[in-house]
């Protein structure tokens, strides 16, 4: 008994540093071969799109293989959700770009700094538990940061597209200049190339949706032509980069008489184990060499080392939740996630995070644990050490194809019908990200759209919804009831409740004026000194303010930063009985200016016909 207590108590400790060791706890080999299935097709899937978002990021095509193996491996044994495929995306891509333009080694040595700052911008957020940093990005403003950066996407793939020379670049405005300045130099074999290719994408990506094999009688051919039609739908993107690469080896026998523009060579072999360089050599204007420092490094990366982690986090928790319920810890995600970061960069990674499509792909594959990571990673080491010198031939037009067709499918039409009939306000935060981010680039359109969110949170803090009435109570006592319809009232609202009375009082004229707290669960100490100006300035009025259904926290905060005792009451017919207390209180006297003005109140006489006059002109 006592050495299975030895042996359990290091397992426990050690699942306690590795959580992923639980997996292999009951792993059969029929999960050995659900997860190998369905790493061999997300493999298929991620060669293809590596070689794509490398050069979308401006580094060579094997640094997008470097980027997809170890955080498989990584998150396999930190991670909590299976379908989670940790590698590069588009997005994290197109942000890396920003920074890898510079000539010589420098794109490399940028891509692969900010991944371990990524990762260690993560690992902090993780240890100070600000996964919730996340819930300041809205929906629309999500919808709008993600469509315009496929927009922008799309737009930088135009080059590869057509055929023409030069860097994607990932400014919208400039490169739709250069595309439309350089039109009649479109090669008409790479135009052909990319529109077939994506053509066929996403006629493959509709395949799974046609329902053929129901038309078989058989039993098991319907299921063998069902499932190659899945295997084909899947794996469309190595299919069609296979397809054209025989393609381009067939005609590209000699570069000069070449139809297409290809990738070029690819380094084969395992990346080195090594820190990633903290100063670089960048290519001047003068074409001379011009060091980096890595305070400079750090200058030129500025916003991109706290947007591009939140992004990559933003992005892996929801693909978590989408595929792992409610119940997943973010912080356990945010160390899978940010150590897969800093392990990646000490082998020539540039920044990675959950791909949404790819852990599609895995969870439809079936896979049972995410061990099925490591058979993905599997296949592209082998890949590096086998199949590098075969990339040289992929036409650059396939690869554009691949991205394209993957990023039309951010952009999201369908939010802003909703969004336009249940909330419009929300509309103009997504709006200026949207341009935002195509005019000045998509770390400040996000910005500006958490910026517009934030104040019109402000705003409404500021100016909370008062319902105002008059009522009576059962003996006919007049009141004017001023109910706030937000939780907490704080100091920039002080005002605007005070101006709210104040109109109150010159409408429906003199009476008692009672808060409805019941909603109202906490004060700051302005607003409750605000309160208390608001209370005094009314007594001078003859205008006794009550608090109903005020909770306990809330006279206490008034009590202690006022000194005033509040009048409370619990419904509105405990008036009369306070009220007959106030021998200083007249019930004719009728209030014609606002308090908020800070006027004198206006004397009335006290005959029964003038006061009927008075209460008719101001009701």
């Amino acid at each position: 008994m006592s050495q299975r207590r030895a042996r359990t108590m290091p397992l426990k400790s050690l699942s306690v540093l590795l959580p992923g060791i639980k997996w292999l706890h009951g792993y059969t080999a029929q999960d050995a071969v659900a997860d190998l299935i369905a790493g061999i097709t997300v493999g298929l899937t991620v060669l293809p799109q590596g070689l794509a978002y490398a050069t979308l990021a401006g580094l060579e095509p094997q640094y997008g293989l470097y980027s997809s193996f170890v955080g498989g491996i990584v998150y396999a044994m930190l991670g909590s959700c299976r379908q989670v495929t940790i590698g590069p995306t588009a997005l994290l891509a197109l942000m890396t770009s920003r920074h890898t333009g510079f000539g010589l080694d420098s794109g490399p040595a940028y891509g692969i700094l900010l991944c371990l700052i990524s990762g260690v911008v993560e690992l902090g957020m993780a240890v100070l538990k600000l996964g919730a940093l996340v819930d300041l990005i809205s929906l629309p403003v999500t919808v709008g940061f993600t469509s315009a950066t496929a927009v922008i996407i799309g737009t930088s793939q135009l080059k590869g597209l057509l055929g023409l020379r030069g860097g994607s670049g990932s400014d919208f405005i400039n490169t739709m200049r250069s595309v439309f300045g350089n039109l009649s130099q479109v090669r008409r074999g790479d135009l052909t190339l990319g529109l077939v290719s994506i053509s066929v994408l996403l006629l493959l990506r509709r395949l799974k949706t046609v329902k053929v094999a129901q038309r078989v009688r058989n039993l098991r051919a319907q299921q063998l032509l069902s499932g190659s039609i899945w295997v084909v739908s899947t794996g469309r993107n190595a299919l069609v980069v296979l397809v054209s690469s025989v393609l381009a080896y067939s005609q590209c026998k000699s570069q000069d008489s070449c139809p297409f523009i290809l990738t070029g060579k690819v380094k084969s072999g395992l990346p080195s184990l090594a820190l990633p360089k903290f100063e670089t050599t960048i290519l001047g204007k003068n074409g001379t060499e011009v060091p980096q420092t890595f305070e400079q490094m750090l200058s030129e990366l500025g916003p991109s080392m706290l947007i591009l982690p939140i992004i990559a986090v933003l992005g892996n928790v929801a693909i978590s939740k989408a595929f792992g319920g409610a119940g997943l810890s973010p912080t356990r995600e945010l160390v899978a996630l940010s150590l897969s970061n800093i392990c990646g960069a000490f082998c020539s990674s540039m920044p990675v995070t959950g791909s949404f499509s790819r852990s599609a792909v895995n969870h439809a594959s079936g896979v049972r644990t995410p061990i099925g990571g490591c058979y993905t990673s599997v296949l592209v080491l082998l890949a590096l050490s086998l199949l590098a010198p075969y990339f040289q031939y992929i036409p650059k037009a396939a690869l554009s194809a691949v991205i394209i067709s993957a990023v039309i499918f951010m952009i999201e039409f369908e939010v802003i019908r909703p969004l336009w009939r249940c909330s419009r306000r929300e509309l103009l935060p997504g709006a200026i990200t949207f341009v935002m981010s195509l005019a000045i680039g998509v770390e400040i359109g996000l910005l500006l759209g958490v910026g517009a969110d934030v104040a019109f949170l402000v705003y409404r803090a500021a100016r909370p919804v008062l319902s105002v009435s008059k009522l009576q109570t059962i003996n006919g006592m007049s009141y004017i009831l001023i109910r706030p319809k937000h939780s907490s009232l704080y100091f920039p609202a002080i005002e605007w409740v005070r101006s709210g009375i104040s109109k109150a009082l010159s409408t429906h004229g003199t009476a008692p004026v009672v808060l409805d707290c019941a909603h109202v669960h906490d004060f700051d100490f302005t607003a409750a000194r605000g309160m208390g100006s608001l209370y005094k300035e009314l007594a001078k009025a003859n205008v006794p303010l009550f608090l109903m259904s005020a909770h306990k926290d809330i006279s206490v905060i008034l009590k202690e930063s006022t000194n005033i005792d509040f009048p409370t009451i619990d419904c509105p017919n405990d008036l009369e009985s306070l009220v007959e207390q106030m021998p200083d209180f007249e019930l004719h006297l009728q209030v014609t200016a606002p308090l908020v003005e800070s006027k004198m109140l206006q004397t009335v006489e006290a005959n029964a016909t003038e006061l009927s006059k008075l209460t008719t002109s101001s009701a």
